[in-house]
Formats: C-alpha cells, sequence, structure tokens
C-alpha cells in the first residue's frame, strides 16, 4: 500500500476512535486546527508526562516552569521576532494557492531520495543475499546521477536561504520544474517574506499602543524568568528550566494533519551552562534525547540526526531528530546550542542586569544556553503513525491495532462481562473500582466478545479481561495480550502486580537509567 494511503488512514482513523477532531467540525472546521478527542487527549496527556517526569524527576538540576502567553511586546523585539520571524511564501496563479517556498524545494530534494532509496530496493530484490548495498551506491550509474542532481540542488537551496535570496529561490523552483500539485501548473508568482506572529490588542483601546503578540514559541518565557528561578531555587550552573505550553504561528501552509498547525504545543527544556562547554554539553543533550525516544521502541532505524547547515542567527550549532513519517523523514524534535544570545538580548532591552555570578570563581558571566525543544502534536503524530498496523488473521479477516507502548496507550485495561447477566456485570464492575486508582480502565459490555476486542485493539489498549461464569467460583479472569491476542488464566488478585508496572509511566523511565 502506498504511503500516502497509510498516512489518509491514520488520519481518518484518528477521528474515528475518538483520537483527534477537525477543530469547529460542525461548522466545517477551521484550517489547521484541531481539537483532541477522549482517546486523544488521554494519550497526549502520556506523552507529556514521559516528557516531563524524564525531565524534574530524573534530573536533580532540571526544574519546571508555566509561563503566561501574553507577554511583554518588547520581548519579541529583543528575541528577532518582530523583526525577522519570517517565512519565504510562493503563490500559484492559477490554483491561487499559496505555498512555502522553502518546503516546496525539500519536497524536491525529497523525491530524489526517494528516487534513490526505491533503485536500492530493486537492486536489493534482484540480487538477494548477495546484495552489498554500499558497493551499489558507489557504482551504479542511475544512483551517482540522481545523487549529483539532488546535492547540487541542496547545495543551491542551502546558499540561497542564508539571506535568504528570495529570487533565487524562485529561480530553483522555476528551474526544478516544481509544479503546484493542485493546478499542475507552473506559473509562479515572487518569493516573499511573510511574518508568523499572530498579534491582537489588550485593554479597552484598540491602537498601536496596546498591541501584543501570542507567543510564537516558549522559549523566551524560561529566557525572562531565568533570574527568578535560579535566584529562589538557588541553582547552580548547569541547571534547566522545562516548561510545556501553547505556541501559536500563522502558518500560511498548513499541511500534513496535526504536523504543522497554527496552535501547537511544545515541550522545551532551556540548560544553562558556562561558557566555553557548550558544544559538550550540546552532544550530551543529542545523545539524551535520541534515548528518551528510542527507549519508545520504535526502531532505532526510524529515526536520525539531521545537523543544520544554515544556523539561526543566535545558534552556534543545531541538529534535529527527525522520525520517519508515512511522508519521509520529518523533525520532531529539535537541539540547539543557542550561545548567550537570548539573555543578552533581553539585558539589553530590559535595562536589568541578568548575569548569574560563579561563588566558585567570584566571576560574574551570562550563560550559555541548549534548548531542547519538542512539539507534542509532532509527536503524537509520530507514536501514531509507527502504531498503526492493519494484520492478516488466520481466519482470513484483516484487524486493525494501534501498537502503542503499553505506558502511552489512552487506556491501559478493558474489563468485559462474557454477559449482561447472572452477576458477571457486577463482578466486571468490581475489578473496575478496584484498579480504577491505579491506572485508567474501561468497562465494556456491548456487542460480542470479539467485537470488544477488535474496538480495544483500534485504541490501543494493551490488556483486556473477561469475566465468565467459572469467575465467580475460582476468582480468576482471562487476560489477553493486545500484540499477540494470547489470553492466559489469572487470579484477580494479581491483576495489578501484573499490569501495573508494565502500564506506568516509570517503566518507560527506568529505560533511560
Amino acid at each position: 500500500m502506498a504511503q500516502e494511503d497509510v498516512f489518509k488512514k491514520i488520519v481518518s482513523h484518528c477521528k474515528e476512535y475518538g483520537f483527534v477532531f477537525p477543530s469547529s467540525d460542525i461548522y466545517d472546521g477551521l484550517a489547521a486546527v484541531y481539537d483532541y478527542g477522549q482517546n486523544g487527549v488521554e494519550l497526549k496527556n502520556n506523552i507529556k508526562e514521559y516528557w516531563w517526569k524524564s525531565m524534574v524527576l530524573l534530573h536533580e538540576n532540571i526544574v519546571g516552569l508555566d509561563s503566561a502567553i501574553f507577554m511583554h511586546p518588547t520581548i519579541w523585539k529583543a528575541s528577532g521576532h518582530v523583526d525577522a520571524f519570517n517565512d519565504p511564501l510562493i503563490d500559484n496563479r492559477d490554483s491561487k494557492k499559496r505555498y512555502r517556498a522553502d518546503v516546496l524545494i525539500e519536497d524536491q530534494i525529497a523525491k530524489y531520495d526517494e528516487k534513490i532509496e526505491k533503485e536500492v530496493e530493486k537492486a536489493r530484490k534482484r540480487f538477494g543475499e548477495a546484495f552489498n548495498e554500499e558497493q551499489y551506491l558507489a557504482t551504479s550509474p542511475r544512483v551517482a546521477e540522481t545523487k549529483a542532481k539532488r546535492d547540487k540542488l541542496h547545495e543551491r537551496y542551502t546558499e540561497a536561504m542564508q539571506g535568504p535570496d528570495l529570487a533565487e529561490l524562485k529561480q530553483i523552483i522555476i528551474d526544478e520544474e516544481i509544479v503546484d500539485p493542485i493546478s499542475g501548473t507552473k506559473n509562479w508568482t515572487d518569493v516573499r517574506q511573510f511574518n508568523l506572529m499572530f498579534s491582537t490588542e489588550m485593554g479597552s483601546v484598540s491602537d498601536a499602543a496596546n498591541k501584543i503578540y501570542l507567543r510564537p514559541e516558549t522559549a523566551q518565557g524560561i529566557f525572562v524568568n531565568y533570574l527568578n528561578v535560579q535566584k529562589t531555587g538557588r541553582m547552580k550552573i548547569p541547571f534547566g528550566i522545562a516548561q510545556i505550553g501553547k505556541a501559536f504561528r500563522n502558518e500560511i501552509v498548513a499541511r500534513q494533519f496535526i504536523f504543522r498547525m497554527r496552535e501547537f504545543e511544545q515541550m522545551e527544556m532551556q540548560f544553562f551552562v558556562t561558557p566555553g562547554t557548550e558544544l559538550e554539553w550540546f552532544e550530551k543533550w543529542k545523545q539524551t534525547r535520541m534515548a528518551w525516544h528510542q527507549a519508545l521502541g520504535f526502531g532505532a532505524e526510524n529515526y536520525r540526526f539531521h545537523d543544520h547547515e544554515k544556523l539561526a542567527h543566535y545558534a552556534n550549532a543545531a541538529s534535529d531528530i527527525e522520525f520517519r513519517m508515512p511522508f519521509g523523514f520529518k523533525e520532531v524534535e529539535g537541539i540547539h546550542s543557542r550561545t548567550n544570545f537570548d539573555l543578552s538580548q533581553h539585558e539589553k532591552y530590559s535595562g536589568r542586569q541578568i548575569k548569574y555570578f560563579d561563588p566558585q570563581t567570584n566571576e560574574s558571566y551570562t550563560p550559555y544556553v541548549i534548548e531542547t525543544s519538542i512539539g507534542v502534536d509532532r509527536m503524537f503524530l509520530s507514536v501514531m503513525c509507527h502504531a498503526y498496523t492493519e494484520e492478516k488473521l488466520d481466519n482470513g479477516e484483516t484487524r486493525v491495532v494501534l501498537k502503542l507502548p503499553a505506558a502511552l496507550a489512552p487506556v491501559k485495561l478493558a474489563v468485559m462481562p462474557l454477559v449482561k447477566k447472572d452477576g458477571l456485570p457486577e463482578k466486571a464492575r468490581e475489578i473496575v473500582d478496584d484498579l480504577k486508582f491505579h491506572f485508567n480502565c474501561h468497562y465494556d459490555e456491548k456487542d460480542s466478545i470479539g467485537k470488544r476486542y477488535r474496538r480495544q485493539d483500534a485504541i490501543g489498549t494493551p490488556y483486556c479481561i473477561t469475566i465468565d461464569h467459572d469467575t465467580l467460583n475460582d476468582q480468576k479472569v482471562t487476560l489477553r495480550f493486545r500484540d499477540t491476542m494470547q489470553q492466559e488464566r489469572v487470579d484477580i488478585s494479581q491483576l495489578r502486580s501484573i499490569i501495573e508496572d508494565k502500564v506506568s509511566i516509570p517503566s518507560l523511565l527506568k529505560k533511560l537509567m
């Protein structure tokens, strides 16, 4: 099945089973804005809990913060967002649609990469076990030709983005014969810059003096509170401040479901270090964050680092952690060495001293910062994309199952009486009432037991138990495992000890130690 079709099924599955709904759905929706349903909010909260505890529980020198969305407008002048937070946009005159020029070019680069991968797959099937991928990549004329085109395009693109050179970005689109996906034409306008911040007014009078912004990132809330946290927490460098919160960007080209939205959530940690040690800490946090992702068991081959060639004005090193989505490797997290730019700018614009006094050296200095920034929504999407599975069963049927990590699953245990009589529902309720204090349980008595199993498979419930007539006599239930569909008879008294450790967030955290 084409990956595009798989992605469409995942989007449909998210709506059908209460994970993600188009916002304002009964009013035909609002573009690039989504609501998380009853199962989606549980999965999302579990992802956030996994991240939060991995930061503030496992690191004695990292503490939390929750800063306001509304902030003094000068903050965004100091950070550079007012003057430089722009995307290069281009319109197609025939479809009347607007696109990010950089995304169009990056998609073209990805097409060259996909073409090379297809050639490799063909050769692998042709040569079988004797296939040497490294040798094939080095000697295949077709691969060499495609790679040369890809590398030339990448070099032009990287250079054009330095300015950015808007005229050169358009010329690349023309030279590569990139067409509008809707109209199929190459009737492009010039490339223009567009500021991404949402603005509004505070107070009763609507004028420029009261203009404020919805924050486009959560990081600045950490920087302007750096001194408050450091002094009240008596924090010594190196230390970090973690935050989870909403951010807003007026994305003109929001696409790929919840991958790029106008309202989204970030999990960010700013780690303050001594100047001169930042690149060492940068490498440490790259490995720490990759380990966090891989602890979910999605396979190391589905992750990769993408080191930035074009650095932001505030950075001296930057790398993305990319995950293999159905539409290619895409960024889910960024690790950046932001130098001392942010604190220095806020010191300059606020007129306040924001330096750190080191009692060991008796020196005051502006700390350098390592940032780890992960999009909750992108993380959610990567989990859903990896978990969605269609399996052919021995009886010829197909079951759809979300093979979610048990600790992230919205529902941990479904409790099902075999029939709705003979005291079985009452016994089932008794079990739910006992276990619901420890993890999220569902009671389900509607439809046949097979249909109930399929329903729980579709939302990723790792365990189901069935109460039958024997249960009333032997105090045992049938425990079913989602991934294998195997069943075993266990004592009711053992349920908590069997299930709890496997479905708890600490079960994931222990893998990081």
